[in-house]
């Protein structure tokens, strides 16, 4: 993930890009600009540009590049003013390195056009929504089971519960809204309601990558927006898992059943006799992994059928495109809602000689009052498609020199 540069560092580094004049690349409409800081780097920086910049405008957003002994670093600044070859803007507030982009972006070239279509089926369903995606990988799980069985799947669910639980029930929300606190916490967060000990509270961390357990400062994030005070919030956490264990539950578990980005159910779990050891992560992992086989099962049944709609191509707003993604907007509305971090499309570039196809997934997301920002990263792209995109985009031939200086040494 590309890295913010420190202050200290960052005041270094503007002070060298003008002592020794290091050049600044800036690409654009397949043209690379050369610029060079003019004074030293203040509140304002000072450009002069190797040539007038085509199209440039007041506020126009400059993404730019330099490389300071092997180390690419991008910023970006917004124009003040400009005359000819001079540029001023605002001194920018971050530098960035580590970059996590395989190629620089630039601004989309004007004639190139994109058409955006999902991949896979899309359904619109009545259960609860939430913003990160489920890919529905069972991965090697898928072996020990046969999805097409859904009464079997489920009745070997039980049978493996027993070892680890006194009690477990699955709860899908077709036609019944969540409606205890722990239905509501999972059902908004689309994590697992874990209390390994009642006697020890919730987890304070969460140990996977790909975030998957309410901890206790989230747990307290939730009760404040259900009203309780900010000053009271620990307190009222606190009274929550002493009643559970003051109602006999020595160990809980409320794992979400998870199909796209709707939670559709639960799988309950709990410990009310002692003689058995409280859940582990282990306990978690294997009903996580039974909860997403169980949603395939579903799929693979049926069961959304109803909910499946024409998933037609779509064009979204282009605001910059690498040899290796792109960026681009959407209006708000339930399409964009499905447009969540891990979701896979097809892309079709079409440009005036050619067109190239690609996958792509989306790796990032955020939004405005009226638009959605989703960036994508090209799948497997051909590497004849990718040569031709990339001296499309960048106007230039694809070269050892060019990959190394653009591919932010990554």
């Amino acid at each position: 993930m590309a890295t913010p540069i420190k202050r200290i560092e960052k005041d270094f580094l503007l002070k060298v890009l003008y002592d020794e004049q290091i050049p600044i690349m800036y690409l654009r409409d397949r043209t690379e600009y050369i610029l060079l800081l003019e004074k030293p780097a203040k509140s304002e920086l000072f450009f002069k540009a190797d040539r007038p910049i085509s199209r440039l405008k007041i506020r126009s957003k400059l993404d730019l590049m330099f490389d300071y002994r092997g180390q690419v670093v991008i910023f970006s600044v917004e124009v003040s003013s400009f005359k000819d070859e001079s540029i001023v803007a605002a001194a920018p507030e971050f530098l960035y390195k580590n970059l996590d982009r395989s190629y620089s972006r630039v601004v989309t070239p004007p004639e190139l056009q994109v058409q955006l279509t999902f991949l896979g089926d899309r359904y619109s369903l009545s259960f609860p929504k939430v913003t990160e995606y489920e890919s529905g990988d069972t991965g090697d799980f898928m072996r020990d089971v046969d999805p097409r069985n859904l009464s079997g799947l489920i009745d070997q669910m039980a049978l493996w519960i027993k070892n680890y639980a006194n009690g477990y029930k699955l709860v899908i929300f077709k036609g019944v809204k969540p409606s205890s606190t722990e239905e509501r916490v999972v059902a908004e967060t689309g994590k697992t309601f874990y209390l390994p000990s009642t006697l020890a509270g919730f987890p304070q961390a969460d140990p996977y990558p790909r975030k998957r357990i309410v901890t206790g400062e989230m747990f307290k994030r939730y009760l404040e927006s259900t009203g309780v005070d900010l000053a009271y919030v620990d307190s009222a956490c606190a009274r929550f898992v002493k009643a559970k264990f003051d109602s006999g539950i020595f160990s809980d578990a409320w794992i979400p059943v998870l199909f796209q980005e709707y939670v559709i159910g639960y799988i309950h779990i709990w410990i009310n006799k002692e003689g058995k050891l409280p859940f582990d992560y282990g306990v978690i992992d294997t009903l996580y992994q039974f909860a997403k086989v169980l949603a395939y099962s579903l799929k693979i049944n049926g069961y959304f059928d109803s909910g499946k709609v024409k998933n037609d191509p779509f064009e979204g707003k282009v605001i910059d495109i690498s040899a290796s993604g792109l960026l681009f907007a959407y209006p708000h509305s339930n399409l964009s809602s499905a447009l969540l971090p891990d979701s896979e499309l097809s892309v079709k570039l079409i440009m005036p000689r050619r067109s190239v196809n690609a996958n792509a997934r989306i790796v990032r997301r955020y939004k405005d009052n009226s638009m959605g920002y989703f960036g994508c990263r090209f799948l497997d792209m051909a590497p004849e498609d990718m040569r031709f995109l990339f001296e499309y985009i960048y106007g230039k031939p694809f070269t050892d020199t060019d990959v190394n200086f653009l591919t932010g040494q990554v």
